[in-house]
């Protein structure tokens, strides 16, 4: 039987030089096209940002098929969880390419998306600071049971392509054995999950029907943290004391209510209570799929979630409208 799976590569992107130079309005692109995303294929989803700062197209960038929660993200250098507003942030969806002056840093790349938002969206927000739910990363009773990485080469041909967080539903793969190679980057194993390269440094979040798979090399425990956070759509503080790397491998099942495929509006409808920065949890994991995540981190890696109260900084959205202006 065929299968559907999502894989997420997240990446972390150098900041550029700081030489461009500003207007009295503060930075913006010198060429802007914003447009409502055209409806993608039946069984393939693409979302994400190529190019910007940092990355081997610093004088352009294209964002596909984004809604505006993830724009909020990398305009004002915050996590899901913190923003807060109208459900059409999640639900509108659209196509971005821009034009950066040479050198641009990546600041000044953020305070371009941040008038761009202002311009075209009507965007007004303000930012404030709220007691929510977090969670505590620490090591459980029995002691970690983490795989400390080994320093290898990595492939040049394997390494997922470059630019911000991204999500791709690909055609599924053929039944039994090992698929290709996805994108002609990474081969499929007989799982039906791609296989992460060797010595390579990344993390990827990837769906197999109802199973999901959390896959790194070369990860820190604040790095777990992050995107377990993404996961959990809450705040995650690195408590475990560990300072290596490590190559982690999670199987578990997911909440069909939270997380980045639910936000992105992919494979899970959108978690009640999101318009006040995260709301209560959805359903209840399918368990044919495996253990959930918190089962998952103490029996694969033992490590645990321990949930508290702290303050989180939120960007709250007041006002902005659907239909961008023309460009």
């Amino acid at each position: 039987m065929l299968r559907e799976f999502v894989w997420a590569a997240l990446l972390v992107l150098a900041s550029g030089a700081a030489f461009a130079q500003t207007g009295d309005s503060g930075p913006a692109f010198e060429v802007a096209s914003v447009k409502a995303a055209a409806p993608q294929a039946p069984g393939r989803m693409m979302m994400g940002r190529r190019g910007g700062p940092g990355t081997p197209d610093p004088l352009q960038v294209t964002y596909t098929n984004v809604n505006m929660r993830f724009l909020l993200q990398e305009a004002y250098n915050v996590k899901s969880y913190q923003i807060s507003g109208p459900g059409w942030l999640d639900t509108e969806r659209f196509d971005i390419s821009a034009k950066i002056a040479p050198g641009a840093s990546k600041e000044q790349f953020q305070g371009m998306i941040q008038n761009l938002l202002k311009e075209r969206f009507k965007l007004a927000l303000h930012h404030e600071t709220k007691d929510m739910p977090v969670f505590a990363l620490v090591v459980a009773k029995n002691g970690p049971k983490l795989k400390e990485s080994v320093n290898e080469p990595a492939p040049a041909t394997d390494a997922p392509p470059a630019g911000g967080p991204s999500s791709v539903l690909p055609a599924p793969p053929p039944p039994g054995g090992a698929g290709p190679a996805l994108g002609g980057r990474m081969p499929v194993g007989k799982d039906g999950f791609p296989q992460m390269p060797r010595g390579g440094r990344g993390m990827m979040i990837m769906m197999n029907g109802s199973r999901f798979r959390l896959a790194g090399n070369q990860q820190t425990m604040g790095d777990l943290s992050n995107i377990l956070a993404m996961q959990l759509d809450r705040p995650v503080l690195d408590q475990t004391g560990l300072a290596g790397k490590y190559d982690i491998t999670l199987d578990f099942a997911p909440d069909p209510g939270s997380g980045p495929m639910a936000k992105m509006g992919m494979m899970m409808p959108h978690p009640p209570g999101a318009d006040g920065g995260g709301g209560p949890a959805g359903p209840p994991p399918d368990q044919e799929a495996g253990p959930s995540i918190y089962t998952a981190l103490q029996e694969q890696l033992g490590l645990k979630l321990e949930q508290k109260k702290g303050p989180v900084d939120l960007v709250v959205v007041d006002k902005g409208e659907k239909v961008p202006t023309e460009n």
